[in-house]
């Protein structure tokens, strides 16, 4: 398992910092989110100040930009980070889509699937001799002129990895992906029993090896150094679940725990306006149910426990940190759990 920093809420110059101190403390890789900030940039900045660290997007909005304006940010970073870097991307959902990027939103499987094949078509383009031409339902790209091509990339084209939530989403990300970024929000249960089996299905239908594809876990997880960091985790994560369970696309997630009371009463004080009383409604059943809670000790043996033998990396989401120093407690106990490795010092 290896262990990767998930920057959340930081802007590039942030993102280049927090690289550079988790390469210093033996992190393996960094994902950068698409939220305040654009996480290309800050990946690229990342990619000068580093010399191992894998560096992601966790996620990049696919929908936000069309294949080629990807495919060109993507192949950019792979050769700044010398084939270093990884292509997560995710589709956000419609309201975003529409009102804030003031882009489609169409059949968001059907127009992923054919996005990450529009992404490979334009890698594949690159070089003399390649021709482009991509035509799809969404997406048509048949224009290349030698003056726009950036050359074969000598470290290859990255590997693409999605985000999902639903069976359907998950299992095309199964036949076309490289790899697969469960949402943070997702239970053990939820992963055996609806996202494990959707990739495995997908991976049989495109006749491609399941040990070629890399499951990818970031948890939402409330530990700290001090009594006051561990209270204040807490609180982050009754408020990260409280927003997520609130709207509808985790609603399966939720009913499968046998949790739909919890989604309904969010529901309404969303509706009343009363964001605030809406982590009191997470109670510590529903918080460990969908975090990972306690001293850097019992939090590892959770982490262990629940992840250990599906995940391939595992990062620890709480958008509050920005030091990577801040989870090696919590590092050196699950390296010494799992692997006996040496802990970062």
């Amino acid at each position: 398992m290896k262990i990767f920093f998930v920057a959340v809420h930081a802007s590039p110059a942030e993102v280049s910092r927090i690289a550079r101190q988790a390469e210093e403390l033996g992190y393996d890789g960094l994902w950068a989110s698409e939220i305040r900030h654009d996480p290309f940039t800050g990946l690229a900045m990342a990619s000068q100040v580093t010399e191992r660290l894998s560096l992601r997007t966790g996620l990049a909005v696919a929908f936000a930009r069309n294949p080629m304006t990807t495919a060109t940010l993507a192949n950019d970073i792979q050769l700044a980070s010398e084939g270093r870097f990884g292509l997560g991307l995710g589709t956000q959902i419609k309201a975003h889509i529409v009102r804030r990027f003031s882009m489609p939103w169409q059949r968001p499987v059907a127009q992923l699937r054919e996005y990450v094949l529009a992404l490979r078509a334009i890698w594949d383009s690159y070089g003399e001799e390649n021709k482009l031409y991509f035509r799809g339902e969404f997406y048509r790209h048949t224009l290349k002129a030698p003056f726009f091509d950036p050359g074969e990339n000598p470290y290859g084209p990255p590997p693409v990895l999605l985000g999902g939530v639903g069976p359907v989403m998950t299992e095309m990300a199964g036949a076309g992906a490289d790899g697969f970024l469960v949402h943070s929000m997702s239970s053990r249960l939820f992963f055996d029993e609806v996202t494990l089996p959707a990739l495995r299905r997908g991976r049989e239908a495109s006749g491609r090896r399941w040990e070629d594809f890399e499951v990818n876990m970031a948890p939402i997880v409330a530990t700290g150094r001090t009594e006051e960091e561990y209270r204040a985790a807490i609180a982050m994560a009754r408020r990260q679940i409280a927003f997520y369970t609130s709207t509808p696309t985790y609603s399966s997630v939720l009913e499968l725990h046998g949790l739909a009371d919890v989604r309904t009463e969010l529901h309404r004080l969303a509706a009343l306006g009363r964001i605030d009383e809406m982590p009191d409604v997470i109670d510590d059943h529903v918080l460990g149910t969908f975090a990972i809670v306690g001293e850097p000790k019992d939090a590892a043996a959770k982490i262990r426990d629940r992840f250990g033998d599906a995940a391939a990396t595992v990062g620890f989401y709480n958008p509050d940190v920005t030091d990577p120093a801040y989870w090696i407690p919590l590092i050196a106990e699950l390296r010494c759990l799992c692997y006996n490795c040496p802990v970062p010092q």
